[in-house]
């Protein structure tokens, strides 16, 4: 059983411990009926809940902490990963992670950053917030796949940019608006995946492709619900709403045409079957990328312009 459970959660895992405990007690008793009525009443219960979830609980099941990462996703839908280092310039920034792999027998690079699963690896990786010099490793890989003529496929999950006062020193502004200039001309084709949290020029700097996809719980934002709220109301106790007036979710952001295609999660979330959602994943950029290795290289880079320059656009 989970060790963090969410609060609408609860009444699900409830149910599913009661079911567990009558399942090692169905050998001396006759049970199943029983069994099987609670089990049809959490599909059930299940279903309703995530159906209904507010923005605000999308946006704490994104953060998940047993929420499958890059590094899970990685190995889980590639094989022969080669993981490389490094930006040549000032270090190895290990909020990011990045390699060629082999995808379903597809040589791609595969970007994508990456958090920790308790203080000290969250400490060792930055809780996910890249520095200048991650965004320059990142260019470097894609710089890379872009010599070899391999697709490149990042995946992106953090809660923005390290805005501490050595970022910026090294230029971190800078580091992320380069990344993307060039990435809008990268001549190979790029896909973008929101796994987790995508939040500000953090998650846009290795965020511009040629399709952009979502897993179905997942948030995407210029800026997070908590610190929204702490500017508008100099609280965080607005946050819901303020996710509510943010319109981060996938459904939200295919509606505005932001995002180009929702990637469905296990039920009950991404956290309850990594290789599932793995699978999930791995089958949507599949299909994708089928499409993309058709298109004349001239005219993505052309609709990828065009794809950028009409968002925000509306006519009245």
């Amino acid at each position: 059983m989970s060790k963090n459970v969410l609060e609408f959660e609860k009444p699900i895992i409830e149910l599913e411990h009661k079911i567990e405990e009558m399942r090692a007690l169905s050998d001396s008793l006759d049970i199943s009926n029983e069994i099987g009525k609670l089990e049809k009443k959490v599909n059930e219960l299940r279903t309703s809940v995530y159906k209904n979830l507010t923005r605000w609980q999308i946006v704490q099941i994104a953060r998940h902490p047993e929420r499958p990462y890059s590094l899970d996703y990685i190995y889980l839908m590639t094989e022969n990963f080669i993981e490389m280092h490094g930006d040549r310039a000032y270090g190895d920034d290990k909020a990011v992670v990045g390699g060629f792999a082999m995808l379903d027998g597809k040589p791609v690079m595969i970007i994508g950053q990456q958090k920790g699963r308790d203080t000290k690896s969250n400490i060792y990786r930055n809780f996910g917030m890249m520095n200048p010099d991650g965004y320059r490793k990142a260019l470097r890989l894609m710089k890379l796949a872009e010599k070899f003529n391999r697709p490149v496929i990042t995946l992106i999950d953090t809660p923005g940019a390290n805005p501490g006062i050595e970022a910026e020193e090294r230029g971190q502004a800078e580091a992320i608006a380069r990344n993307i200039m060039e990435m809008s001309r990268l001549k190979v084709p790029i896909i973008v995946c929101i796994i987790g949290e995508g939040a500000s020029g953090g998650a846009f700097g290795i965020g511009v492709g040629d399709r952009i996809l979502m897993l179905e719980y997942c948030w995407y934002s210029v800026i997070s619900p908590e610190s929204c709220s702490s500017i508008l109301f100099r609280s965080w106790e607005y946050k819901e709403q303020a996710a509510e007036a943010l319109q981060l979710t996938a459904n939200d952001l295919v509606k505005h045409k932001i995002v180009d295609r929702i990637v469905k999660e296990p039920e009950g979330g991404a956290h309850r079957n990594h290789k599932e959602a793995a699978e999930l994943l791995k089958e949507a950029i599949l299909d994708e990328l089928k499409q993309l290795e058709k298109a004349d290289p001239d005219k993505f880079l052309d609709q990828r312009t065009k794809k950028y320059s009409a968002m925000g656009y509306w006519e009245g």
